[in-house]
């Protein structure tokens, strides 16, 4: 894929979703990180009905070290895999205590060592809490550039994170991140995808696929 086609996608998308941005609700670097580990095969929706009152509760990582694990399995338990994620916040917590003054730190490399904290995580909490060009590749960004044939369909996360990144420009990285999960969370559907009224349809493969399939089908009598 040539950079006029790269720049083409970019900007139909950007133009269907111009305010994209990231739904899980926070107000620091420390709940947005709590709230993306809980969102690991989780809707963002879901995770913010938890972390509404979860965060009025939990303040700080002492916060959660304070309670008994089964108390905070108790406080999450709509979320799915809760017994993994509430003993990964606990873990994370003692080692921002230890490590790093109960501060979330900066760095990548040192965000994938904490405890639940992928490279998807580290990724979103950088790009969105403290202002460093990433791309998280979650469900919707990896299915969305497979579909529009920017990445292959064989493609691990990492491979499609790092051609992603040769494809964008960096200074583009987090607001393409944010439109292309929006692009596959409410047009792109995994299931649905809305491909007769998707602007990009010519250039998907997804889409020539579906509306040639569906140009054979007859009529409804």
């Amino acid at each position: 894929m040539n950079k006029k086609q790269v720049r083409s996608i970019l900007d139909t998308i950007g133009e269907m979703f111009p305010d994209a941005h990231c739904e899980l609700n926070h107000s620091n670097p420390f709940e947005l990180t709590i709230a993306v580990l809980l969102s690991a095969q989780c809707t963002d929706e879901t995770v913010n009905k938890v972390t509404a009152s979860l965060f009025q509760k939990y303040k700080r990582p002492e916060d959660y070290l304070a309670v008994p694990l089964e108390e905070l399995e108790q406080d999450i338990r709509r979320i799915g895999l809760f017994r993994n994620k509430a003993k990964n916040i606990q873990a994370l917590c003692a080692i921002l205590l230890d490590k790093y003054g109960g501060e979330i730190p900066e760095q990548h490399e040192q965000l994938v060592e904490l405890p639940g904290v992928g490279r998807k995580t580290a990724n979103v909490v950088v790009s969105n809490a403290f202002g460093v060009p990433a791309i998280a590749v979650d469900t919707h960004v990896e299915r969305v550039s497979k579909r529009l044939g920017m990445t292959n369909w064989k493609d691990s996360v990492l491979e499609v994170e790092k051609k992603l990144m040769k494809l964008v420009p960096k200074e583009e990285w987090t607001l393409t991140h944010h439109r292309l999960i929006f692009f596959g969370r409410y047009h792109c559907k995994a299931q649905n995808p809305q491909c007769e009224s998707c602007p990009l349809a010519e250039s998907c493969r997804e889409g020539k696929k579906r509306m040639k399939s569906g140009s054979r089908r007859k009529p409804i009598q």
